[in-house]
């Protein structure tokens, strides 16, 4: 691309720009009662004799069910010196039962569960899988037998392998930046000895305290099925799970009854204001609040308050400081809300050069503002059309972190009725802005925890941050928060003799991938349509895909998508920034703008009812674009900001060397954000904008995909409208030049200094000799066994047995073209040098003597073929798997024969497929950390190190 573009272009661009037939402007969007109606989540229930209350929701749509475990105990009920028990636990109970030794991933995957994870909270813990139907009983076997059969396994090994796992999960999060606020926001708005005054993780002097009989008594006292809700989700009835339920829950005995806690919402007797430094890019200003919880009505308006204030695009607060002041980088209002309490937090990112007590000053002045007066009842509609189509969304799901079981586990936990996502829709859709007002004045209008988070040498970490900090007033242990005995719906039902458990169910039979049929058609101007039907939710997504991405980039102009995309995001040729967001909030509409290496997409994600007046918006967003003057210039400080903010994250930092140094003079060698050179985007003018716009989005490079509740020829229609008019310009078709060669790497230790970090970040890769076009298949199940999944070598050494790192990960990138091997792997600093050794000697081992084995060649291909049917649940991801398939050239049941070739691979095609292309020969490793710490441990790992300063 030219940086200068000529007036015969300008002409043509302005030529491309047709009108609309209809605004969106005047298209009237349905109803918010019809949107509430559609939100339903039929569901039945009984109770076992033990306590165990069970919810069945049946969705046929997919052969899976979704699992959802909720235990009614959290960070909150920890009492002093005992700080983070809960969340180990959660570890603990993923390590084996006395039934089913060993990691419970490893059987878990070989059945293909998908949406498999836990997660602990101030107020619950949590385990989820969704499964195929066939192995629903293994499912619920070990799950059982996690509840009712797990202290037998607990050893001193184990606990001391997951402690050291947990403490690096801290130490990773302690190391991102603005990773300490969290234990400022608690200490400072919830006094020592409050249930929400210790973070979930933690200290790190607890969790080395926590001795074997701890943590077994930890579990008898709150790990009972009377402490538990058990919600069965998908191809599943009530008559099979009271069976199976009775079958596998019913012997356990219940646990001690447990009483609540006292958690009041506390209120600062006066203003409390902090000051601290971080390795961060800008200065960051917080207004704090304490609120009440779930258990208080006025959660609820204060949420949508949040909203109005600094949640939605056209919130107060975007557009007074962002838009119209120009004196925040990004503004942020949110509500943290638990079980008993939470909180409101409000947000500004100072724009660099800007004074900070001045903004704080403006923030301070809009809150008052606001809080004063309310809001109007058109920003509540957006704020409540905005959340309602969320939940629709969301709905598409039947289990994972927030799908229809743990909805409706939730309701029950929190407020005593599953259906409580009903009550909370009906009162968003009636609620009134003198209700919001009310509640605001209410809460908002008390002292307030002001924070300040400046650039800077950190002068304290995390590692003594997380737990108690003086004795509370009764030394009481803290107990649960609710009725254990919450009545269900439905009879109780009986227990049952003690299941065998000698051995795992079988697993049943296991139905195929259906993936929906693929129907094309073409807009009159050409553009082709790929459409899937899927009516499970009245939501349709459509995303337009122009072949483009990073790699257009010009090398001497890195970070020009990146800036156009943000201000094609923020207005058309009919409607400013705030105007646009606007339009989308009142339609429901989600619109996301991204790009890959290859690909640059605009995708709608749209509610059934208000798909043409979204088309029509999506329209407006791609082919007029303002680019205004008076934006620009805003928004390349934002972009700026965020280049900066890269500088600071360590994965973000490490990736932006890495992949440059390996790829050479190849398109791909960009910063894989693709936010680009700082020194380019300040440069850019909007005629260079213009030029790349009319050059790289145009209809003869788009492709629009679409799956949803629609048909072909509906949507065709709409689509003619809104794009089958835009003509193809004069200019030829752009080809992006993938011909310049890559030239092996040279091995070599890239040591990127960032002082006083816990941990450091390790990210090591190569290009290797195949395209993504190619078939990987074998490819990626050596990848696998190596590291890409949880299960891998990798992964298994450093994180499981040794305890050097929360988590590890390889894989096989896969762009159109040249494709890279990559290992990432956050670990304690004092151990970088080792884990380096280990990782290259894993590698090294797999290349030559120690390749796939029969065993892991099995849990690999199984898991995989198996989790086919799980993977393709939601509308996105079968837009996902749509598109993959048209860009990548597959056959249209390229999805439907892989669960054929993966039962057909043999360990030779998996070993030769990896040793073939992947070795550490060539590797670049680039480490970011504290160099003081690390350099010394390099020496034993034998190859040359180039020591960078991180950017300031």
């Amino acid at each position: 691309m030219q940086r200068t573009i000529s007036a015969s272009l300008l002409a043509l661009a302005a030529a491309t720009a047709v009108t609309l037939p209809a605004s969106a402007q005047e298209a009237k969007p349905a109803p918010l009662g019809e949107l509430v109606a559609k939100v339903q989540i039929p569901y039945e229930s009984f109770k076992l004799d033990n306590g165990l209350t069970v919810l069945v929701h049946t969705d046929r749509k997919a052969p899976v069910v979704a699992i959802s475990v909720w235990y009614g105990v959290g960070s909150k009920h920890e009492p002093k010196g005992k700080t983070g028990f809960a969340h180990l636990f959660e570890h603990l109970m993923f390590n084996g039962t006395e039934n089913v030794p060993g990691d419970f991933f490893q059987p878990l995957q070989q059945v293909g569960a998908t949406d498999l994870n836990g997660t602990t909270w101030f107020d619950r813990t949590n385990y989820y899988q969704t499964v195929p139907t066939g192995a629903l009983d293994l499912a619920l076997m070990m799950e059982s037998d996690r509840m009712g059969h797990l202290l037998g396994a607990v050893t001193q090994e184990v606990l001391d392998n997951q402690r050291g796992v947990v403490q690096n999960e801290k130490r990773q999060g302690d190391n991102q930046p603005f990773g300490l606020v969290e234990y400022e926001q608690l200490e400072n708005l919830y006094p020592s000895g409050h249930p929400y005054h210790h973070s979930t993780i933690g200290s790190m002097a607890d969790l080395d305290s926590a001795s074997l009989a701890d943590v077994k008594s930890w579990f008898t006292d709150h790990y009972g099925p009377n402490n538990a809700i058990l919600v069965l989700a998908g191809d599943i009835d009530l008559a099979t799970a009271r069976a199976k339920v009775g079958k596998w829950f019913g012997e356990i005995k219940p646990g001690p009854a447990i009483k609540p806690v006292s958690a009041p919402v506390p209120n600062l007797p006066a203003p409390v204001a902090k000051t601290i430094k971080d390795q961060v890019a800008t200065t960051r200003i917080y207004r704090m609040w304490a609120v009440p919880g779930l258990d208080n009505p006025d959660y609820l308006p204060l949420d949508l308050a949040a909203s109005v204030l600094g949640g939605l695009a056209s919130s107060r607060l975007d557009d007074a400081l962002v838009r119209q002041q120009k004196v925040a980088v990004s503004v942020l209002a949110d509500t943290e809300i638990f079980a008993q309490a939470g909180q409101f937090v409000v947000r500004a990112d100072v724009v660099p050069g800007q004074d900070p007590a001045k903004v704080a000053a403006a923030l301070d002045a809009e809150m008052a503002k606001f809080i004063k007066e309310g809001p109007t009842a058109d920003e509540l509609l957006r704020a409540a059309t905005s959340a309602t189509a969320g939940e629709i969304r969301g709905l598409e799901r039947t289990g994972g972190g927030s799908g229809k079981a743990p909805t409706l586990a939730e309701g029950l936990l929190y407020n005593g009725d599953p259906q409580h996502y009903r009550k909370e829709l009906d009162r968003i859709a009636a609620m009134k802005p003198t209700e919001v007002a009310a509640a605001m004045q209410k809460w908002l209008t008390r002292p307030a925890f002001s924070l300040t988070v400046e650039p800077g040498v950190r002068t304290e970490g995390g590692e003594a941050r997380g737990g108690f900090y003086t004795q509370t007033a009764t030394g009481a242990r803290p107990a649960y928060f609710r009725d254990p005995d919450l009545p269900a719906k439905g009879a109780p039902v009986s227990s049952v003799a003690p299941a065998d458990r000698s051995k795992l169910p079988a697993v049943g039979e296991l139905a195929p991938l259906d993936f929906p049929v693929i129907e094309r058609a073409t807009l009159k101007n050409g553009i082709p349509v790929y459409f899937a039907r899927r009516t499970a939710v009245p939501t349709v997504s459509v995303r337009v895909s122009f072949d483009a991405g990073y790699a257009a980039d010009p090398k001497s102009a890195l970070g020009t998508e990146s800036l156009l995309l943000s201000l094609m995001d923020e207005g058309t040729q009919k409607l400013d920034s705030s105007a646009l967001a606007r339009e989308r909030e009142r339609l429901g509409a989600a619109i996301s703008l991204s790009a890959t290496s290859d690909l640059t997409s605009f995708q709608l994600d749209a509610l059934g009812p208000n798909l043409a007046p979204s088309l029509g918006l999506l329209a407006d967003i791609v082919r007029r674009p303002a680019l205004a003057p008076a934006e620009i210039e805003r928004v390349r400080t934002q972009q700026l900001a965020g280049i900066a903010a890269e500088m600071k994250n360590p994965q973000a930092l490490a990736s932006r060397v890495l992949v440059p140094a390996i790829y050479g003079s190849h398109p791909y060698a960009f910063p894989p954000s693709g936010s680009g050179d700082p020194d380019v985007v300040k440069k850019l003018t909007r005629e260079d904008l213009l030029a790349f716009h009319a050059r790289w989005f145009r209809p003869d490079t788009a492709r629009i995909f679409v799956v949803g509740d629609t048909t072909l020829d509906a949507v065709v229609k709409m689509l003619d409208t809104s794009f089958g008019d835009w003509k193809a310009n004069r200019m030829a078709r752009p080809v992006k030049d993938f011909s310049a060669a890559v030239a092996p790497s040279k091995s070599r230790v890239i040591l990127v200094d960032r002082p006083g970090s816990p941990q450091s970040f390790i990210m090591a890769g190569k290009v290797i000799d195949a395209k993504g076009t190619d078939d990987l298949v074998a490819l990626g199940t050596a990848n696998d066994i190596l590291g890409g999944n949880f299960l891998g070598r990798i992964n298994m050494n450093l994180r499981e047995n040794k305890g050097w790192s929360y988590g590890t990960w390889n894989g096989v990138s896969e762009p159109l073209d040249r494709v890279r091997f990559q290992v990432i792997a956050p670990v304690q600093a004092d151990r970088t040098g080792d884990a380096l050794v280990e990782i290259k000697r894993e590698i090294d081992q797999f290349t030559s003597t120690k390749g796939v084995s029969a065993e892991e060649l099995d849990w690999s291909t199984k898991g995989s073929a198996r989790e086919l049917p799980g993977m393709f649940e939601t509308s996105a991801a079968v837009l996902d798997g749509m598109a993959k398939v048209v860009n990548y050239k597959r056959p249209d049941n390229w999805y439907e024969t892989l669960a054929d070739r993966y039962g057909k691979m043999t360990v030779a095609e998996a070993d030769k497929a990896f040793r073939d292309k992947i070795g550490s020969e060539g590797m670049v490793w680039v480490v970011v950390g504290d160099a003081a710490k690390v350099r010394p441990q390099l020496d034993t790992f034998g190859l040359p190190v180039e020591e960078m300063a991180a950017p300031q």
